[in-house]
């Protein structure tokens, strides 16, 4: 399926003029073990759905599939028809995290032919006002058959010619620190694109110019197809929008990421800077 037509990124302005058009997804979840839905019932944009990332858009966990593994086409298209989003909704999402975790879900979306955004600077962005409780949609039919396979990479598909980027903070990919998974490190030949480096001071996605000449830096040009990891499979989606609004639109992502990577000892590990410096 091709992209989607609308633009990756939107912002409050865009949103202001355009809610009753949109599906807003609020798709907020935390590494430390907090509770994103507990945050949704607390406070969200009004209209907002509540989309869980471990149970809408990932498999279940396996040290052999990673921490949020792809989840089936129709265990996708089944999850998005329950929170409202079907063939012919345009989705804003948003976070707390400057969309970090809701890029997955557009990510994944555009990929499909959807059309959906990420709200520009997440909830900070938003001015109000905002709501508490829960909120429904009625359910419409979402199809999806397959995962277009030119956009996923598998372990195997990493080799001496790819062009890697690893979307984790430094300390991260240096192995300076590995709060979750089973070895600290990189990916062998991985650059460090970490998601911040997508943003400007407030927050908000650098400007197209800014961004391609980021990931020029990395290695990555129109005619090469990079592979995007990070975690799990989550923040890689912000660097896949960012590389999609500078233009480069053929970028994949290995959803099992670190988390499948790192669980397996045959699998070599680099630590350090690497090779454009960290």
């Amino acid at each position: 399926m091709p992209n989607s037509p609308r633009p990756p990124i939107v912002d409050a302005t865009w949103l202001a003029q355009h809610g009753g058009d949109v599906v807003l997804a609020d798709v907020r979840w935390y590494l430390d073990g907090r509770s994103g839905h507990g945050a949704y019932l607390e406070r969200h944009l009004p209209g907002a759905v509540f989309v869980d990332l471990d149970v809408c858009l990932s498999a279940a966990p396996s040290r052999a599939a990673g921490r949020h593994p792809l989840p089936a086409p129709h265990d996708f298209a089944r999850a998005m028809e329950s929170v409202g989003i079907s063939d012919d909704t345009t989705v804003v999402a948003y976070d707390d995290d400057y969309g970090r975790t809701a890029a997955r879900l557009v990510w994944l979306l555009r990929v499909t032919g959807h059309a959906a955004s990420v709200l520009d600077g997440g909830m900070d962005a938003w001015p109000g006002p905002f709501v508490s409780g829960p909120e429904q949609r009625s359910r419409g039919a979402f199809s999806l058959d397959r995962w277009p396979s030119e956009r996923f990479a598998t372990a195997g598909d990493i080799g001496p010619g790819s062009v890697l980027l690893d979307a984790r903070a430094p300390e991260r990919y240096r192995g300076e620190t590995e709060p979750v998974d089973a070895r600290a490190g990189h990916i062998p030949g991985a650059r460090n694109a970490p998601t911040a480096a997508n943003l400007d001071e407030r927050g908000r996605f650098k400007a197209p110019a800014a961004l391609r000449a980021e990931y020029e830096g990395h290695g990555v040009s129109f005619e090469t197809s990079p592979i995007v990891y990070c975690g799990s499979g989550v923040t890689a989606c912000h660097d896949l929008l960012a590389l999609e609004l500078a233009g480069f639109d053929r970028g994949r992502l290995y959803a099992g990421s670190w988390s499948q990577w790192s669980a397996d000892p045959t699998r070599p590990v680099a630590t350090g800077a690497g090779g454009d410096g960290g």
